[in-house]
């Protein structure tokens, strides 16, 4: 694939697009930086805040820790960090400079402001709104269909920013999803000049060891990693597991390290990335090729949650273990065949877990999910494959990737709001 080619020009910029530094759980962020927006053009603290949130993102907000407010959960201990001590220009690393008095402010505004928090439905699924009250003013800032995608400021019924009919073809086509393909992802990786990828990857590599590292030397969540370490055999396979389970053991459970997200999803990077990293390390790979590894993994992820979306009852970790399952078989020396071999095998295997939100379980459910991607390697190797027709599994890898889209997008979209309404109930 030559560097002008469009196909190679677009996966490069979702590459920089999609693989982003992020602090915490990026949801109860996404709350944190539309309140730290709308306190920045407020200009004062407010007496009241309204928190208006689509049910997905009320599912991954209500168990997981806020990071830097000492061990808060919750959307209004996300709102109130956001606007005491946020930083909106750092987008999803919004909370990562709170100092200790900040950290005290955080906690007493908690007993000062009033949060109440509303569930909408706007036919977006991922959709908030966060507006601030202060005497006769008010400040409203709306994000809709990713994190950081402010698409209105709105103050004192003056609009002073809308975004909503702002996007322009270019920006469009620069990330036109609907040109990855596995064929065209193989090209790429193969010809891909590494120095156009390699300060992205550089920091994925840095960032997802450091948090996967300090999951297992800390105490947090069920300790997965640490588990799977104690409870099996020291061989790479289990490494590959237990690491990627120790950086979201910390990152659910209030570690203030940021990670590379993929898709949206910091759990999702750390699955795309770290499995890998330890494959090259006992396989001895060198930088390259865990670089064009790392390239397809994340793409490869990228592509099956395109037709899945942002948030579904579908575990997005199921995608990205594909994904870290297609690296390894690059690493491992597999060709074309092996890799969506592995792809389809992985997702024949565990595309039934569902999503309920972010929490310490989700260190467990990916896993799960990295297995299913060695497993589907080692399927391939000794001449095992699910078929066509079995069960979801279609006729190709395009055809599979197409229908796991319709089944998170459409068919579970039910299973989503039940879920949704067990856990508001709860």
């Amino acid at each position: 694939m030559e560097k002008n080619d469009i196909r190679y020009i677009t996966y490069l910029n979702i590459l920089k697009e999609e693989l982003v530094p992020a602090m915490g759980c990026t949801e109860p962020i996404a709350i944190a930086y539309a309140a730290a927006k709308a306190g920045q053009v407020l200009g004062k603290m407010p007496e009241h805040v309204v928190v208006e949130a689509s049910g997905s993102i009320i599912k991954n907000v209500k168990s997981v820790i806020v990071p830097n407010t000492e061990n808060l959960k919750g959307i209004p201990a996300a709102a109130i960090a956001g606007i005491v001590a946020g930083d909106p220009e750092k987008k999803l690393e919004v909370l990562a400079e709170i100092d200790e008095k900040a950290k005290k402010k955080i906690k007493e505004e908690m007993e000062e402001i009033q949060v109440e928090t509303k569930h909408i439905e706007t036919g977006h699924v991922f959709d908030l709104a966060v507006t601030e009250y202060a005497g006769d003013s008010y400040v409203k800032v709306r994000i809709a269909d990713h994190h950081t995608n402010i698409v209105l400021i709105e103050k004192n019924h003056e609009t002073l920013y809308s975004r909503e009919e702002m996007l322009s073809e270019n920006e469009k086509s620069d990330t036109d999803r609907s040109l990855l393909n596995m064929k065209d992802i193989w090209d790429f990786v193969n010809s891909v000049d590494v120095k156009d990828v390699s300060k992205i990857l550089d920091q994925q590599i840095l960032c997802n060891s450091a948090i996967a590292e300090e999951g297992l030397l800390g105490d947090y969540g069920a300790n997965i990693g640490s588990v799977l370490l104690k409870a099996h055999v020291n061989d790479v396979s289990n490494r590959a597991k237990a690491k990627a389970a120790a950086g979201s053991d910390a990152r659910m459970n209030g570690c203030e390290l940021p990670v590379i997200i993929n898709s949206g999803s910091g759990n999702q990077g750390i699955t795309c990335s770290v499995p890998l990293i330890e494959y090259a390390k006992e396989l001895q790979s060198g930088k390259e090729k865990l670089y064009r590894a790392l390239v397809l993994s994340n793409l490869v992820a990228i592509h099956e949650k395109t037709g899945i979306g942002t948030l579904s009852a579908y575990c997005g970790a199921v995608s990205a273990g594909a994904g870290a399952g297609a690296g390894i078989a690059y690493l491992c020396g597999g060709d074309y065949e092996a890799v969506i071999h592995t792809v389809v095998n992985a997702l024949a295997i565990v595309s039934g877990i569902v999503c309920d939100g972010a929490k310490a379980s989700c260190a467990a459910k990916i896993a799960s999910s990295v297995d299913a991607g060695i497993l589907g390697y080692e399927m391939f190797k000794n001449g095992q494959e699910f078929k066509g027709g079995d069960g979801i599994v279609m006729h190709d890898i395009e055809s599979t990737i197409e229908g796991i889209g319709k089944l998170g997008k459409d068919g579970m979209r039910e299973t989503n709001e039940e879920i949704i309404r067990l856990m508001i109930a709860n």
